[in-house]
């Protein structure tokens, strides 16, 4: 008996999350002894529980689905939903009624942490009240952090885009000869993966970025005196790359050194301003020209540099989740194991 497929997408956009779309979309039309129709929830969870929602298979052409899967940000919109970890809470079944309405068997959905905790929750309820549908997650981050993954699709481009505009930076700050400090503000709250690809702007040893601080690490004003002190001997021009969600040793972040940090609806300080508060101190400290630069959402929204095998590699994901759930699975996330060679 043919059941319908849903997917939504969540959370922040990427340059390749809608390939993933793309791959859900194209392996579920094709899946046509299985599946009747593909529902796209239209801002994801939120605008669904609003019955908000488009059948892909009728919405777009080929061609047109071919445009989409080379398009960035979120086709279908997204959101910032959490859902209570109260499994008794009306909401759940308010969602499954709507689900069932629509005869859905199989729902993805594409996005990151919070987004796979959604998909954990769903299927956690869905095995206790004897649900048939199965849930899976496709993952999509640039921050690289999801677990039990070798990478995340959006990754790849967000790197490349950092890398490359870290490397004009580099380029345009080099021209001058009085000494001058630039940093550059990179998105990741807790994971520094994005900033560490900035160094891959470096041609040689000791090229600019010359300093990087992740999140992952303590960030300290006397270490950072001694490495700037260092770098600025080296030459005049130092460029200085750092993650959103540095901070001191006591947790207390860098950005809230200049004011207090808003919250957002997972209860996430919504980071920015570290940069600026780094500016700041190196006039002061330093008493030499000093900018901040925040890259701010084009690093994960560009598709003119977007890389060919993340691309793939979202798409891939997207199908693997349809078979995947047609096999049987739920409960769980596409993952990326990588292999020698």
């Amino acid at each position: 008996m043919k059941k319908n497929i849903i997917v939504g997408q969540s959370g922040g956009p990427t340059a390749v999350i809608n390939a993933s779309l793309y791959g859900v979309v194209c392996e579920g039309l094709k899946q046509e002894d299985s599946v009747g129709h593909v529902y796209g929830m239209i801002h994801g969870i939120e605008g669904f529980l609003k019955d908000m929602y488009m059948d892909m298979g009728e919405g777009l052409s080929k061609e047109e689905l071919e445009l989409v899967k080379l398009t960035p940000a979120a086709y279908l919109g997204s959101c910032r939903f959490k859902l209570p970890e109260d499994l008794t809470s009306p909401v759940y079944v308010t969602l499954f009624e709507k689900l069932e309405a629509l005869d859905i068997g199989y729902f993805f959905y594409i996005g990151g942490n919070d987004s796979m905790d959604t998909v954990s929750k769903l299927s956690r309820y869905a095995a206790g009240h004897k649900s048939s549908i199965r849930f899976v997650g496709i993952p999509k981050t640039i921050d690289n952090d999801l677990i039990h993954t070798d990478h995340t699709p959006g990754y790849g481009s967000a790197a490349k885009y950092v890398a490359s505009t870290v490397r004009e930076i580099v380029l345009d700050s080099s021209v001058y000869q009085q000494p001058a400090v630039t940093i550059v503000e990179l998105m990741g709250r807790n994971a520094g993966w994005l900033t560490a690809a900035s160094i891959l702007a470096r041609k040689e040893e000791f090229d600019n970025p010359m300093l990087i601080y992740l999140p992952e690490a303590d960030f300290d004003f006397k270490e950072f005196t001694r490495d700037l002190k260092a770098a600025l001997a080296r030459s005049s021009s130092v460029i200085i790359c750092v993650s959103e969600g540095i901070s001191d040793s006591s947790g207390r972040l860098i950005c809230e050194y200049a004011d207090e940090a808003r919250v957002d609806n997972f209860g996430h300080k919504m980071l920015a301003g570290c940069g600026k508060v780094l500016e700041n101190f190196v006039r002061s400290h330093f008493g030499i020209k000093a900018r901040s630069v925040e890259l701010n959402v084009s690093q994960r929204c560009s598709g003119m540099v977007a890389a060919s095998k993340d691309v793939e590699e979202a798409a891939v994901a997207g199908a693997y989740g349809v078979q995947a759930a047609l096999n049987g699975a739920t409960g769980m996330m596409v993952a990326f194991e990588r292999h020698a060679g």
